[in-house]
């Protein structure tokens, strides 16, 4: 016999444990605690205690001698509301009658102050018309009309049919607003709902077009009339009369029952209604013929307002941003792209004319919002009469090792030669000449090809150029550059032809060489200034000055030195002790100590200005070189210097140009298409040369960044994963660890501590302070990684004209080798009529009886091949090999 605990009996009749232990207890049965077990005969003893009817008894008291006060007994209300339900035909019909007649009423004004929109829309049926028509006099009817409103299927109703009923009276009653329901009348908020009972039953006469599957009927029938039904409108009725007897209440078992129950179940038929009606299609296609099912409410699309579909975006916008901003599924837009002919991700960057073109597709505007830099960085129009006279500013540009420094050395009675590497100039240097007609600033670049960039900042920045060219060697690729890089400048040139005193020094034919390339000599009727020079025996150096002052006074170089100072970049490098430094070029205005400047993407207040022979000075007005310490980070050769009223302005500027440049990287990012996809995969044997690039200034890591990139070729691809100025860091070892990359520190060390981690990582650091040296070794390596070619040599040629089979070592072919030679363990390929038929190794050779490492043409042998024994007579064995051809290093440059 199955048993069952008190907490699961408890639950089951929707009962809390220490209630049921007390009825227990009142009927006398002994249980300990919620723990303890029932039989399944104490079981239905209970549940027919607590459901089955009470008998009622009814108590006659002569008030008057007119008036007859009865007063009933009967049982509790909610055990009257489950045998109504239950078993309707065992309810006194005279007891029945009286609560529906007696039942409270509400006021007119309760009910207009609530009017439900259920309600509202529901029409009482005539049995729901008679009962409230009954209600309005307290007299007693016949028992025959009673029975005639509870007549029909609800005697013969079962109590799993009850329940079944029941169930879809509630679906019905609470997602159907045009179906009356006599379950409502007992939920109001002014009367209490107990003696509104056999209301319900009236109602549960209509039978259900289709049985649903019954599951704990008792349960079912309990949670769906004995529970207590809040917070739902009541029927209109008929205002109450006045004295109208009120019903005597009973609460004897309401504390038996749990709270809240009917709430739960709004919660979910509620939440029901908030989705579509095709979900809900099955439920009710099986409701009742007649009764309409509710539509669902369709999802309306708001447009917003025309202001609001005005979005402002910077130039680039992530388009996972730009789907946020526009309030729509990234997924729509990148659909959209597509149909643009653009592949993007959601991760990806898209500029300001495709994002405006899809937000058009959805009715939205995009404007830019640009950081205005001109608000901040104001410009001031030159007054001439505040303008004064400036040095000019020289380039000395021409072929490498064609004397520029030493020229340069010997005007500012310096050695700077000597400090340079190779006696090749590997910085852009900036020097202030003071003589004895005016003052003069040179740019001396450098002359390898490597360093182009520097060539044509230096190009651009300057006002005259002198373009050295040895008079022993003539028009070489660098000349030509740097007359190339003049030319776009719109900078005048002056030819300088060194190295005179030299025996080999032929003057007249570089002229002509240079004049070939369009700058004719004033002595032949051109415009272009020749000066001879020679910077080892002080010849014509002052007649150089002359000239380069004399073209300055012809150009009228002015400018303002009251206005905030504007200049250029010309190198920049990260000092261990100083931070960030930068050569600074004033173009225009005055740079003051204190100044709070903005350069490139940093910014910062100038602590110190340095001149180019290193003493700190206070100002530097226009056309005069300075060294600024003081920035936030290391700027670019070739950015702009601007000065600003206050450091906040140019924190400001500085914070919006990271922004864009940050926008820019991302933009870089390759979009994926048919084309780079079979690309990638025709790449897939490329092989890879990480490197990591360390310098002194950031013209030299710039020029190998640029020089060693160039060096890729089809198997070798060279990946400068990290470049910058300064020393090595233990972050260089660890990125190079992690990449397997190869650190070039140019003109930097390491300190011991990060010298002891590479070595303990064994990272390769190579050291360098020439360029020449970095382009030879790491073309080295790159010939290291290419693949050999293989070139098939032949050897010699056997004739097939005897077959001999062994047991052991198989066929082997009787030859005569008439040409060449064969060689014992090389490549053979067995001809057949012309045909391949196969190809091997000779697996033995042999001259009669004895092995052979050859056999020469003109002799007989044997030859047995390796792994083959389908030799006929009159084949033809060729023996060849496979020459390993390794790549050559690819010559450098003049």
């Amino acid at each position: 016999m199955a048993k069952i605990r008190v907490y699961e009996l408890a639950r089951e009749l929707n009962m809390q444990n220490q209630a049921l232990l007390e009825k227990l207890s009142a009927m006398h049965i002994s249980v300990k605690s919620h723990m303890s077990s029932l039989d399944d005969e104490t079981v239905l003893r209970v549940k027919k205690d607590l459901f089955s009817p009470k008998t009622e008894t009814v108590e006659t008291t002569r008030v008057k001698p007119t008036v007859i006060r009865r007063r009933k007994k009967s049982v509790s209300e909610k055990s009257v509301q489950v045998t109504a339900t239950a078993e309707p035909a065992d309810v006194d019909q005279v007891s029945l009658t009286e609560k529906v007649e007696a039942a409270d009423q509400p006021s007119e004004k309760a009910l207009k102050a609530t009017k439900p929109s259920v309600v509202k829309k529901t029409k009482l049926k005539d049995t729901d018309r008679q009962v409230a028509e009954k209600r309005e006099t307290p007299e007693i009817k016949p028992k025959e009309d009673v029975s005639k409103k509870i007549d029909g299927p609800v005697k013969a109703n079962s109590k799993a049919a009850l329940a079944k009923d029941q169930k879809k009276s509630k679906l019905l009653v609470i997602s159907k607003p045009k179906r009356p329901s006599a379950l409502r009348p007992s939920k109001t908020k002014t009367v209490k709902p107990k003696k509104e009972s056999p209301a319900k039953i009236i109602k549960l006469a209509v039978p259900s077009p289709e049985p649903e599957k019954a599951s704990e009927p008792d349960k079912v029938a309990l949670k769906s009339i004995v529970a207590p039904k809040e917070k739902e409108p009541p029927v209109e009725y008929k205002k109450k009369k006045k004295g109208a007897p009120q019903p005597e209440e009973d609460f004897s078992d309401k504390k038996f029952f749990k709270k809240k129950i009917s709430f739960r179940r709004k919660e979910v038929v509620e939440g029901e209604d908030l989705y579509p009606a095709r979900n809900r299609a099955r439920k009710a296609h099986r409701l009742a013929k007649g009764k309409t099912a509710v539509t669902g409410q369709k999802t309306q699309i708001t447009i917003a307002k025309a202001i609001k579909r005005r979005i402002k975006i910077d130039d680039t916008i992530v388009l996972a941003d730009l789907a946020k901003r526009l309030g729509i599924k990234a997924g729509e837009i990148i659909k959209k792209l597509m149909d643009l002919g653009v592949m993007v991700t959601v991760n990806q960057t898209i500029d300001f004319d495709t994002a405006v073109l899809v937000a058009a597709e959805f009715d939205y505007e995009l404007e830019k919002a640009s950081f205005e830099e001109e608000t901040v960085l104001k410009v001031v129009k030159d007054v001439p009469g505040k303008l004064t006279a400036r040095p000019p500013v020289v380039t000395i540009m021409g072929h490498v090792d064609h004397g520029k420094t030493s020229l340069l050395d010997v005007i500012r009675k310096t050695k700077v030669t000597e400090t340079e590497a190779g006696s090749i100039t590997q910085h852009i240097g900036a020097y202030h000449v003071s003589t004895d007609k005016g003052q003069i600033v040179f740019l001396d670049t450098p002359g390898h090809e490597a360093f182009t960039a520097m060539r044509s900042r230096g190009a651009k920045i300057t006002d005259i150029v002198v373009l050295v060219v040895a008079a022993d060697d003539g028009v070489m690729p660098q000349t030509i550059e740097a007359i190339n890089h003049s030319k776009a400048a719109g900078v005048p040139i002056i030819v300088a032809l060194s190295k005179i005193d030299k025996p080999d020094a032929d003057p007249e034919r570089v002229q002509r060489e240079i004049a070939e390339l369009g700058l004719v000599p004033e002595a032949w009727g051109g415009d272009t200034i020749y000066v001879q020079v020679s910077a080892k025996e002080n010849q014509g150096i002052d007649s150089l000055l002359e000239m380069i002052l004399l073209q300055a006074e012809v150009l009228e170089l002015k400018a303002n030195p009251e206005k905030f100072a504007m200049g250029y970049v010309v190198e920049a490098r990260l000092d261990s002790g100083r931070g960030a430094a930068a050569t600074i070029l004033v173009k225009e205005g005055t740079l003051h100590t204190g100044d709070a400047v903005v350069c490139g993407i940093h910014y910062g207040k100038v602590r110190a200005l340095v001149d180019d022979r290193g003493a700190p000075v206070k100002s530097a007005g226009p056309s005069i070189p300075v060294e600024v310490i003081g920035l936030s980070g290391v700027p670019s050769a070739g950015d702009h210097l601007l000065a600003l009223a206050d450091e906040k302005g140019a924190k400001q500027v500085s914070a919006h140009r990271i922004l864009k440049q940050r926008s820019k990287d991302l933009a870089k990012t390759s979009r994926l298409n048919l084309e780079g996809l079979f690309k990638k995969m025709a790449e897939g044997k490329l092989k890879d040369l990480n490197l990591i690039i360390k310098a002194d200034v950031h013209g030299s890591v710039e020029a190998l960044t640029d020089s060693l990139t160039k060096l890729s070729n089809e198997e070798v691809k060279i990946n400068v994963i990290h470049s910058a100025t300064g020393t090595i860091t233990e972050s260089d070892i660890s990125l190079s660890v992690v990449s397997d990359a190869i650190i070039i520190g140019f003109n930097v060390r390491p300190n011991a501590k990060v010298q002891a981690l590479a070595n303990e990582e064994n990272v390769d650091i190579r050291y360098y302070n020439i360029i020449y040296n970095v382009i030879k070794d790491i073309k080295n390596a790159i010939v290291g990684m290419m693949s050999s070619t293989f070139e098939e040599q032949s050897l010699g040629r056997a004739e097939v004209r005897e077959l001999f089979h062994l047991p052991k070592n198989g066929t082997i072919a009787g030859c005569y080798v008439t040409d060449g030679k064969i060689q014992r363990g090389q490549l053979v390929r067995l001809l057949r009529d012309g045909i391949v038929c196969y190809e091997g190794k000779v697996g033995s050779l042999r001259r009669f009886k004895d092995d052979a490492k050859e056999v020469q043409s003109g002799y007989e042998c044997g030859i047995g091949i390796e792994n083959y024994n389908d030799i006929k007579l009159g084949d033809t064995i060729e023996c060849y090999y496979m020459e390993e051809i390794k790549p050559e290093i690819i010559k450098e440059d003049a």
